[in-house]
């Protein structure tokens, strides 16, 4: 939602109009959030200054917690260890679920915000670092906030049921399922509708967007350990070179999406980390590959595992190596699945919120092969429930365009420097998802 925008809503209202393709019921929503920016900005510098990493979101459980409460929630906390669940029963209607998602990352920020994180911690992988919100989940948190407070002052308007979770993890894409594993479907109220959104480095602050289909990818994280025989440099030809090996199987690698892969079934095979060796006059016995792997439908994903495995065999045995010696590959557990945006539910929110938010300021975005564990609460019934994620821009519209034109890049999600503009993340977060939500559950 674009400050011009609220300020043209803020004077329209004052005179008692709605501007035209505004449901009369929702035209409020924005000057609601306007209204209510300044405690919101307050509630999200102290969820930005006070991170948590992955299933330590215990603060942050319970300043949502809280909020709900006093909203007329009634919540249920340390459902997945952390996470939160807070339920509104309206009269019949549909359930509608409504996600939020609580970590930070260990990543030391250094964005200058005079409410900038100092916090430290040891991630679940035992690594002590700087704390900090680079994903935007605390601009997330402030919007549900918002979002749980709007639907409950506008009970008059819906009829149906809530539930709106705060959910642990998404950074280490367990939390959705630990949720679900401990009853989130079973203990509460099942949804026929999961809405959720995140912020956007590469949209202007305050547009909406959203993708028709595929949203987000299976993520894989595989280690292929690639064995040899070592000895002198001097005296190759008494060894077996692993590094040599491992550089034959990263270029064969390529081939699995250039040549086998259809050129519109997008994927991504890439090696982040090559380690071999101690000395320069030492072939190594041993190599290590690591590599990200990024695909959308199951059958996709399964391909690509299965010809990581085929090429590091493969090039070994033309190496020369005995059976003894053949490379190693494993595929790290757990992985993200893919998010699936209902394709015409998707269309419809998508045009709903551009009838009642403005043309401009709605989009259809591209897929993208990023990951989120969103897609989990969809997979747990998806013969039955229809889900969308939006993206909601932060980035400083001036400036991403000059980084489109060519200019100095814009920081990305996760990058220390992301600093989104904050208001307009929670200001267009927050109405995108009541809209949707009051357009879901129609008051009887």
């Amino acid at each position: 939602m674009t400050s011009s925008r609220i300020a043209a809503m803020l004077g329209l209202a004052a005179l008692g109009f709605t501007p035209s393709g505004t449901a009369l019921a929702a035209g409020p929503v924005p000057e609601t959030i306007s209204r209510d920016m300044a405690g919101l900005m307050a509630i999200y510098r102290d969820l930005h200054a006070h991170p948590e990493l992955s299933y330590q979101e215990v603060r942050s459980a319970g300043i949502m917690a809280k909020a709900a409460r006093e909203a007329g929630f009634t919540v249920t906390e340390k459902v997945g260890k952390t996470g939160i669940v807070a339920v509104m029963k309206n009269g019949e209607g549909p359930t509608v679920l409504i996600r939020a998602d609580m970590d930070g990352l260990p990543v030391t920020e250094q964005t200058g915000l005079a409410f900038a994180s100092k916090q430290r911690g040891v991630s679940t992988a035992g690594v002590e670092s700087g704390i900090m919100h680079a994903c935007g989940h605390d601009t997330h948190m402030t919007a549900w906030i918002e979002t749980a407070r709007l639907m409950a002052k506008r009970k008059a308007e819906w009829s149906g049921t809530l539930v709106m979770i705060g959910q642990p993890a998404e950074e280490v894409g367990t939390g959705a399922v630990g949720m679900l594993e401990d009853g989130l479907y079973k203990r509460f109220p099942k949804p026929d509708y999961v809405l959720a959104f995140h912020d956007s480095a590469d949209l202007p602050a305050g547009q909406v967007g959203a993708a028709v289909g595929w949203a987000l990818a299976n993520v894989d994280s595989v280690d292929v350990v690639v064995k040899g025989v070592g000895g002198h440099g001097a005296y190759p030809q008494a060894t077996k070179d692993p590094i040599v090996l491992a550089s034959a199987i990263v270029m064969k690698l390529q081939t699995l999406v250039s040549r086998e892969t259809s050129p519109l079934d997008p994927a991504v095979v890439t090696v982040g980390s090559f380690h071999a060796g101690a000395k320069h006059n030492i072939i190594s016995d041993q190599a290590k590959l690591e590599l990200t792997v990024r695909s959308y439908s199951d059958e996709t994903r399964a391909h690509l595992l299965d010809g990581i495995r085929r090429i590091a065999r493969g090039e070994a045995i033309a190496s020369g190596l005995p059976d003894a010696l053949l490379p190693e590959v494993s595929v790290k557990e757990p992985y993200t699945r893919a998010t699936w945006n209902s394709p015409e539910f998707t269309q419809e929110a998508v045009a709903d919120l551009k009838t009642k938010m403005g043309e401009s300021d709605v989009v259809i975005t591209p897929s993208v092969m990023g990951g989120e564990d969103f897609g989990e609460f969809r997979r747990a019934d998806e013969d039955h429930i229809k889900s969308v994620i939006f993206w909601v821009g932060g980035a400083d519209p001036q400036k991403l365009a000059a980084a489109k034109a060519g200019g100095s890049p814009m920081p990305s999600l996760h990058s220390p420097f992301w600093a989104p503009q904050a208001d307009k993340v929670i200001a267009s977060g927050s109405e995108a998802l009541t809209l949707t939500a009051l357009r879901l559950m129609p008051a009887k």
